[in-house]
């Protein structure tokens, strides 16, 4: 079983928490955890949202839950956020050379792609999960074509998606939806914890 098999068992949502507080942060990370939701992941575009990060992994380690680390493009982030105890790293684009880094660091690696010379590319190194960015700007039916030449993928949507649309791309072959300020949404939580029932294991490649 692979590192991200591990940590998507049994999940079709993950919680991308960008631009908040420490504080806030850790308070979304805890209402996911609580609706059934254990992958987090905390962006990091900016050296100010460090700080959301740390706060994030160590309320994860207090509940066993891996926390990683997303917009991770450069060498330097990779040592910031190995550094604050990242569980794993995300980046918006596909560059191997920060996923072979990251997974020496023992992160492993969800990068980005948008089409299938990516996904091709992603999947020649060794990549069997990745996320597709902006997954809204691309719509259900992208996922639903690229599926056929790549069937062994597994793919988490991300970029624009709540509980309102996120059964489309579920439906549409992803195995993971990703949503964030859709945790604020008080009107969308029940939706969220009913999708994080629907099944008690995702089904993927390995």
């Amino acid at each position: 079983m692979t590192e991200f098999q591990n940590i998507f068992q049994g999940q079709r949502l993950m919680a991308i928490l960008r631009g908040f507080s420490p504080a806030v942060s850790v308070t979304l990370a805890t209402t996911a955890w609580d609706l059934g939701i254990s992958a987090v992941e905390v962006p990091v575009q900016t050296e100010d949202a460090l700080p959301s990060l740390r706060a994030v992994i160590a309320a994860g380690r207090e509940r066993g839950r891996t926390v990683g680390a997303g917009t991770v493009i450069s060498a330097a982030q990779l040592d910031a956020v190995s550094r604050a105890g990242a569980g794993f790293t995300v980046a918006p684009g596909l560059d191997l050379d920060i996923a072979d880094r990251s997974a020496e660091r023992g992160m492993p690696h969800l990068p980005g792609v948008a089409t299938p010379t990516e996904l091709q590319q992603a999947t020649a190194h060794g990549l069997t999960w990745v996320k597709v960015f902006p997954a809204a700007v691309l719509g259900p039916s992208w996922f639903t074509a690229v599926r056929g030449p790549f069937p062994a993928v597994n793919m988490v949507a991300t970029g624009g998606l709540s509980a309102t649309n996120a059964a489309e791309y579920l439906d549409a072959g992803v195995q993971v939806v990703a949503v964030g300020s859709a945790l604020r949404d008080p009107a969308q939580l029940s939706r969220l914890a009913e999708l994080t029932r629907q099944s008690s294991s995702v089904g993927v490649s390995a």
